[in-house]
């Protein structure tokens, strides 16, 4: 049983769990269409819901999905040059083995929910990207949330972007007309105790009127 969350515990306790997603724990398809349809309240442009939502539950699907992720985690990190982030930090090192850890376990995960939107965005202008991705992700982080006061988690992973056209062809999406916004597991979480997390650089970030 969830203790009963408030509002503000839910916002600041969300995490983004990988290591403590229960890979034995069964989850209904029922629960995870209740957190979406919470999801689906969320603002978006004109209202115009021009999401798609893939739930995957089969586990040979899921395995092929799982190996996709291995391959662009994988390539990627093959490349440093890409990346412009200092791995040597102790947080840094925690966040890598969370989730070289999903890695390993992604295909035992209960459930696994891509998210998607109508059109694609490549040399599209700026105002046209902010739109789209604007009406896809206030939704994606209410399922989230939705998760969280149900006792579940997840974490939003991007990595498989790097192969989003070979995803598309395992899951049937047509490519040519649909950009994925992510790929997020979805389990009951070990313990659902979790604290806020350390954000104080962030109030440097913060500016009045000006820059």
């Amino acid at each position: 049983m969830v203790p009963e969350l408030s509002v503000d515990e839910v916002l600041t306790t969300t995490r983004a769990v990988r290591k403590r997603l229960d890979l034995t724990r069964p989850v209904p398809r029922d629960v995870v269409l209740e957190c979406l349809r919470l999801a689906f309240q969320a603002p978006n442009g004109s209202n115009q819901q021009r999401w798609e939502w893939i739930l995957i539950d089969d586990p040979g699907i899921k395995a092929g999905a799982a190996e996709i992720y291995r391959r662009a985690i994988d390539e990627f990190a093959s490349r440093p040059g890409e990346r412009d982030i200092d791995y040597t930090t102790p947080e840094a090192m925690r966040i890598s083995s969370s989730v070289a850890y999903l890695r390993a376990h992604l295909h035992e995960v209960p459930v696994l929910v891509v998210p998607l939107f109508e059109g694609r965005l490549e040399g599209t202008p700026v105002f046209w990207q902010a739109s789209m991705w604007g009406s896809v992700l206030p939704a994606v982080w209410s399922l989230m949330l939705a998760l969280r006061s149900r006792g579940m988690g997840s974490a939003w992973t991007t990595i498989h972007l790097h192969r989003e056209q070979e995803m598309a062809e395992l899951l049937g999406i047509p490519y040519e007309s649909y950009t994925q916004a992510g790929l997020f597991p979805v389990a009951y979480t070990i313990g659902t105790e979790f604290k806020p997390a350390p954000r104080d650089r962030s109030e440097e970030k913060i500016h009045w009127n000006r820059w």
